[in-house]
């Protein structure tokens, strides 16, 4: 066990180091945090609009027109979500580079427009199409990778063209909202003027357009390969010894893992609101609501509630006072630092396995058609198991099958609680003797 550790601790640790310091995952993690918030506010609506017996409740017209109503909430944010991520994209790297963050998140989202077709066809001739639209889904799902590169490279040209001072300097005693308008000047129209020319060369190719270029060649099969239940296995191993060591795992991995994760979320939430068969398992939901998200990282609520039930020793019973409140609503600081998870070698089976065995157990029930997957909306982090699930999928079986997985990582975790416990107690009685 010293010389696995020692190992990981000599070649993971600065790997990890790196990841978590990287500026672009820094500003993409920022990224999908902005539009968090907006994306629960459109899921909620979606949710209630979609709750059982509404049309025996409504009848079939009333529940046609709701849906009518709640719809905008659901179209202007989780149907445009990659334009909030490029503008949050594009202000958290424009700061990182200490230009003036406003004006680089705006350029960036003018440069993602102008790589964005205005051409929408609504027939199989060429001649029915519309001009001067642009599709929602070029602003959400399809367009999810475009919109990330975009608002890289558009930041890099700004602030480049800023650090060679090609600036218009306004005198002394302008206002300085005018004077930093004018410094952006230059810089947003030769960056948005390189954006204009990648649009022009690709009506030159085959694909007539950047957006379907990154999508078929690029975006298309990242998100085959992280829908599959091996990637997915392979984010919660790595999740789960980075926490082990003491580093936030989600943070790491989900910088990586979320552009996918996110765009599989709102194919399934485009399909669903159409009424068609969802075509993915995983997906952001998935990772958070069925995965690592049950109690906290590494389904902990589990973990406390064999405590509640087994432990003898002072200290576990005090945790799991301190813990058990918190692990309900997925807080579970107390059982990584308090147990503790970090650095010790007694748990660090069952840390990693569990997860794993549920992730896999949880892909095959709803590969199956047990339970429904995930239906795309996202459900806040701090909603309690079982009702996460349920809204999550859309139905009572999520939450019941959060409930099976809870026993599956009470049944794996159970031994070592108790060799923990034991230990724990020992010492304690050992330590009394000698005070006595």
């Amino acid at each position: 066990m010293d010389k696995i550790m020692a190992f990981l601790e000599k070649y993971l640790m600065p790997i990890a180091d790196k990841l978590n310091n990287n500026k672009y995952l820094a500003a993409l993690r920022e990224g999908f945090m902005l539009s968090l918030p907006l994306i629960i506010f459109g899921s909620i609506f979606v949710v209630i609009s979609n709750l059982p017996y509404l049309d025996k409740l409504l009848g079939a017209a009333g529940l046609t027109e709701l849906k009518n109503l709640l719809g905008a909430a659901s179209n202007s944010t989780m149907s445009i979500m990659t334009l909030f991520v490029v503008f949050g994209i594009g202000y958290s790297l424009s700061k990182q580079y200490k230009v003036e963050a406003v004006y680089g998140a705006a350029v960036a989202v003018a440069a993602f427009i102008i790589l964005t077709p205005t051409v929408v066809q609504y027939g199989k001739t060429s001649k029915d199409v519309v001009d001067g639209v642009i599709a929602l889904d070029r602003l959400g799902a399809k367009g999810m990778f475009v919109g990330i590169i975009a608002s890289f490279i558009s930041v890099e040209i700004y602030r480049l063209v800023i650090q060679k001072n090609w600036t218009i300097k306004m005198p002394a005693g302008v206002p300085d909202a005018v004077s930093r308008s004018f410094s952006s000047l230059i810089p947003a129209f030769i960056t948005l003027t390189c954006f204009l020319l990648i649009r022009i060369a690709f009506t030159f190719t085959p694909w007539g357009n950047i957006h379907d270029f990154v999508y078929k060649i690029i975006q298309a099969p990242l998100m085959t390969l992280g829908s599959g239940l091996t990637a997915s296995l392979i984010a919660i191993f790595f999740i789960q010894l980075f926490w082990f060591f003491g580093l936030h795992g989600q943070i790491i991995v989900n910088s990586v893992l979320d552009p996918i994760w996110r765009t599989l979320s709102l194919e399934n939430y485009q399909a669903f609101q159409a009424g068609s068969k969802l075509p993915h398992i995983v997906n952001k939901q998935f990772m958070d609501t069925f995965t690592v998200g049950m109690g906290g990282t590494g389904m902990t609520l589990a973990v406390i509630i064999g405590i509640i039930i087994f432990a003898k020793s002072k200290q576990l019973k005090e945790l799991s006072k301190l813990a058990g409140p918190a692990g309900i609503f997925n807080v579970n600081e107390p059982v990584i630092f308090g147990l503790p998870i970090v650095l010790n070698p007694m748990i660090l089976i069952p840390w990693i396995v569990a997860p794993m065995v549920v992730t896999a157990f949880t892909y095959i029930v709803m590969s199956i058609g047990i339970v429904p997957a995930p239906i795309g909306v996202d459900v806040p982090w701090t909603v309690p198991i079982f009702f996460s699930g349920t809204l999550a999928t859309g139905s009572i079986k999520g939450g019941i099958l959060q409930l099976v997985n809870l026993a599956i990582v009470f049944i794996i975790w159970t031994p070592f609680i108790l060799m923990m416990d034991k230990k724990y107690h020992k010492d304690e009685l050992e330590a009394e003797g000698i005070n006595a």
